[in-house]
């Protein structure tokens, strides 16, 4: 399916393996220039899939950066994942949230499946997506109701997913089910993009993010060989929480770092170039402006110092490296969620006009407080967490 046709300064880099010389930030910059920016408003009025500007990110290498070098990927750092996720996020949200989604997919791929699969994807010609929310359960991703049940060698699965982002355009879904024996929470499978039974129930009409795709999918007697399974079966729900998780967590908390970013660098520019003119100043030259704008930085930098630290907890493994990615993605989506309120209210009545470029931003920025798991979910988690409770289930 891949064949289907930033404000901020790029941070230093190394490039990884297979990646030519001038690095990611290089090559980035020449996709999100010439591809993926110029794009990005019509993916948002229209709501697209931003197929083209995945599809060079595939040919670029982009898409195949966290693949292991040994089936030719990049074998990138999850802070090198998610600088690139924050750089896309500050041109495309859409597009961002695709290659976000894509990254957390492929971390569980990486780790149980196929090396066909994983070669693919490290050649940037396979796109996959995580598929685990589900209409009954709703953003409660670690109960699914989706079963699975054998059928000789093969194995039948029936489920209705409710948010899968890429819907309809990626080439595979690691799909979560029920165990076989439907007595634990879940078994993870890799369900190809075209498999029989798989149904798009409509095309995504969203508030924010309106080019990512995020609509329902429903399998119906979709079947896939058992070694599609990812994983042992019943072993999805720990898969999910080492593995797929933490990726997700820490590129979301990247992606509204990028949104952030961008939306300062508008308000920047508008409030520096805006005049008054009966005072013959500046919007900046106002007090009551300059403070209201040194808050929301500062609230966006110490969002990231918050998600540094959670990367070199992970990289060193820190003790408290779960507590941190528990804690990330809630500080970095208010944190966006809040910027974007007051971006838009420094800018004022101009920031409603769409060529700002804030408006839609501010759309955007909304979307990671309610994204699986919300900002509500992980609060309770890191209370849980921090004062020796189960994640999941009762506590007493």
């Amino acid at each position: 399916m891949l064949s289907t046709a930033t404000d901020t300064a790029p941070a230093t880099t190394v490039p990884p393996p297979g990646i030519p010389p001038g690095g990611i930030d290089e090559i980035l910059t020449r996709v999100i220039e010439r591809t993926v920016a110029p794009a990005a408003a019509e993916v948002d009025r229209q709501g697209a899939f931003p197929a083209e500007g995945v599809a060079e990110l595939g040919r670029a290498g982009v898409l195949g950066l966290v693949s292991a070098p040994e089936v030719g990927g990049g074998g990138v750092s999850p802070a090198v994942a998610a600088h690139v996720v924050e750089r896309l996020a500050g041109a495309c949200s859409s597009t961002a949230m695709v290659v976000l989604m894509h990254y957390a997919a492929t971390a569980v791929v990486e780790a149980h499946g196929h090396e066909d699969v994983r070669r693919a994807i490290a050649r940037g010609g396979h796109l996959t997506t995580l598929a685990f929310s589900e209409t009954g359960s709703r953003s409660h991703f670690w109960a699914p109701l989706g079963t699975a049940s054998a059928d000789g060698d093969r194995v039948r699965l029936d489920a209705e997913k409710s948010w899968v982002t890429s819907a309809g355009h990626a080439d595979s879904y690691v799909w979560s089910s029920r165990s076989l024996t439907g007595t634990a929470p879940m078994t993870l499978w890799l369900v190809p993009g075209n498999a029989p039974g798989l149904t798009v129930k409509g095309a995504y009409d969203g508030f924010g993010l309106r080019g990512n795709a995020s609509s329902p999918v429903t399998a119906e007697a979709v079947t896939v060989p058992r070694s599609a399974m990812l994983g042992g079966d019943a072993q999805g729900m720990d898969i999910a929480l080492a593995t797929a998780l933490p990726r997700f967590l820490v590129l979301n908390s990247a992606f509204c770092l990028g949104l952030c970013e961008s939306l300062l660098s508008r308000a920047r520019a508008h409030l520096s170039g805006s005049r008054l003119g009966h005072l013959d100043q500046t919007l900046a030259d106002q007090d009551a402006v300059r403070d209201g704008y040194a808050r929301l930085h500062t609230r966006a930098d110490s969002a990231r110092v918050f998600l540094a630290d959670t990367l070199a907890a992970l990289e060193t493994g820190r003790e408290d490296a779960m507590l941190r990615v528990l804690q990330v993605k809630a500080v970095a989506a208010e944190t966006t969620a809040d910027v974007a309120d007051g971006v838009m209210r420094l800018c004022g009545g101009a920031a409603f006009r769409r060529d700002l470029g804030v408006e839609r931003r501010f759309r955007d920025a909304l979307a990671a407080r309610v994204m699986a798991p919300t900002t509500q979910a992980l609060y309770d988690f890191t209370g849980r967490a921090s004062l020796g409770l189960p994640l999941f289930g009762e506590t007493s």
